[in-house]
């Protein structure tokens, strides 16, 4: 089956209707389906090999931290006051509640667990439904369950149901391939890169192996299986490759080693067969795929729009839909910078009221890292535009005047 919908020549006797699922008509079409086919076969093929080659299997958490935790449902809670060094970083309550287990080790019993304190402790009320720690010899003589969270699993529910209802109800069929092309995208991070990673598999060639699964499958999808979705593959794929490359060369000139934080310093103990610089990297490519795809698709989509009539010559196109891909950036660099800024936002405070230099705080491992994820991040998304907007343009075949492109042809009746 071939990659890319046939075009048809123009004959005495026919019509042109409008379709956005073919090719722009023109004498380079049939050569333009063959570069590119030429160009992502081996691509897509490498992909599909590699795949088989790092899939991990099945990953199965340790069996003695699935039966430690518990589920239940608060059912009284007794409160006393706090002694004196109980109140010294805040208000903190003290005292009890009684708790029905629903789930896991002890169902069907209550128990009496002590109210949670610290920063980050959740608050316990009657009829709230919350995650135990099952731990009887922890703590000598202490308590045999531990309050951790709050059960989120049904507003969680609704709120998915609410989110995937507004999406199929504004983009309908596309609106469905989109969500497929999301499943898709998740089933490839929990099945495949998170467990390769996690079984020692290079993380760096993990992620550009998945995020090329991810992008075939999900562009293609979501967008249809056509010249301009293929050129939105192939500027992704260059853009990705650049935004590796940048990656590699300064994450080794600003000697990083992807430990920053405790996060990273725990994963590196407890996974110490896990490239953490590695990982930085991973993590640079999967992040950059979530923008450039949807820059990508919508410059391709410029470019067969501006093309459809058949006027002017490639490089007014080109130029046209330049000016509509700077505006996009313009915004989209925009929406990193706040993405950014709003996941920092306790890290921004520290910088704001520590007693460090700014140019130390900033040269900081921490700090650099999301300064490298940020810039090389956005010179990739700039970067995606010129290049898919080119070729887009090239594909764009021009037939004669008035001839209108990106059309199907059927005989006239």
């Amino acid at each position: 089956m071939s990659w890319f919908p046939e075009n048809h020549r123009p004959r005495h006797g026919v019509s042109a209707t409008h379709s956005h699922r073919h090719a722009p008509a023109g004498p380079s079409s049939r050569h333009t389906r063959r570069l590119l086919v030429a160009v992502l076969g081996p691509i897509a093929l490498a992909t599909l090999i590699a795949m088989i080659v790092l899939w991990p299997g099945q990953v199965a958490p340790p069996g003695s931290a699935q039966d430690a935790r518990a589920l239940g449902t608060v059912v009284s809670v007794t409160e006393r006051q706090c002694p004196p060094a109980g109140t010294r970083d805040g208000p903190a309550r003290c005292g009890q509640a009684d708790v029905r287990i629903t789930d896991g080790t002890g169902t069907g019993t209550t128990t009496t667990v002590d109210l949670p304190q610290g920063p980050g402790a959740p608050v316990v009320r009657v009829g709230d439904d919350i995650v135990l720690l099952h731990a009887p010899d922890a703590v000598p003589g202490g308590r045999a369950y531990t309050v951790v969270d709050q059960q989120r699993a049904m507003p969680m529910i609704w709120m998915l149901v609410l989110a995937v209802a507004v999406i199929l109800l504004f983009g309908r069929w596309r609106g469905l391939t989109s969500l497929a092309g999301l499943a898709i995208s998740f089933a490839v991070l929990l099945l495949f890169i998170i467990p390769a990673i996690v079984q020692g598999e290079s993380p760096l060639l993990v992620a550009v192996v998945g995020a090329s699964a991810i992008m075939f499958a999900a562009l293609y999808l979501t967008h249809g299986v056509n010249v301009h979705t293929s050129v939105a593959v192939a500027g992704t794929v260059a853009s990705l490759v650049l935004t590796g490359v940048l990656g590699v060369v300064f994450t080794a000139a600003m000697h990083l080693t992807g430990i920053a934080g405790d996060d990273d310093s725990y994963l590196s103990v407890v996974q110490g067969n896990i490239d953490m610089r590695g990982l930085l990297l991973a993590g640079i490519i999967i992040g950059a795929l979530g923008v450039l795809d949807d820059v990508t698709v919508t410059q391709a989509a410029t470019v067969a729009e501006l093309a459809r009539d058949g006027s002017g010559s490639r490089l007014e196109v080109y130029r046209a839909a330049i000016r509509i891909g700077r505006a996009h950036v313009a915004s989209a660099v925009n929406t990193i910078v706040l993405a950014y800024a709003g996941g920092s936002l306790p890290l921004l405070l520290i910088v704001a009221t520590g007693a460090q230099p700014i140019s130390q705080v900033l040269t900081s491992e921490y700090l650099a890292q999301e300064i490298l994820r940020g810039a090389v991040g956005t010179i990739g998304l700039v970067a995606s535009v010129p290049i898919t907007t080119a070729l887009a343009a090239l594909v764009a075949g021009r037939g004669p005047r008035g001839e209108r492109a990106h059309s199907t042809l059927r005989a006239a009746p």
